[in-house]
C-alpha cells in the first residue's frame, strides 16, 4: 500500500506545484529538501485525510514538516492500514 500512498502524495505535491521530480524515500518534506510550509502541509494533510481517512491534530502537522517523504508515507501507510479503511481500493 506504501506505493500507492507515495504516489498518491506525489501527485498532491505536483496539484501544488511542488516540483517532485527526484524525490526520494529519504527527501525531507521540510528544510533542505521539498520546503513544505505550513500551509501546504495542512493541505497534503488534508488530501491524505479525505483519502485514506486518517486524521492529523494540529502539533503533528508541525512535526510532518521534520519527517522525510518515506517516514512520512509509513507513517500514513501505518494508520491507513486500521479498521477504517477494511474493504476500500486505492
Amino acid at each position: 500500500m506504501s506505493d500507492t500512498i507515495g504516489e498518491f502524495v506525489l501527485s498532491t505535491l505536483a496539484g501544488l506545484n511542488y516540483d517532485t521530480s527526484g524525490v526520494t524515500d529519504s527527501t525531507p518534506l521540510g528544510d533542505g529538501g521539498l520546503e513544505l510550509e505550513s500551509l501546504s502541509l495542512a493541505e497534503v494533510a488534508m488530501h491524505i485525510e479525505q483519502r485514506y481517512q486518517v486524521q492529523f491534530d494540529d502539533e503533528e502537522l508541525e512535526s510532518i514538516g521534520k519527517l522525510t517523504f518515506g517516514e512520512f508515507v509509513a507513517v500514513v501507510g501505518e494508520r491507513a492500514a486500521g479498521p477504517a479503511v477494511t474493504g476500500q481500493t486505492a
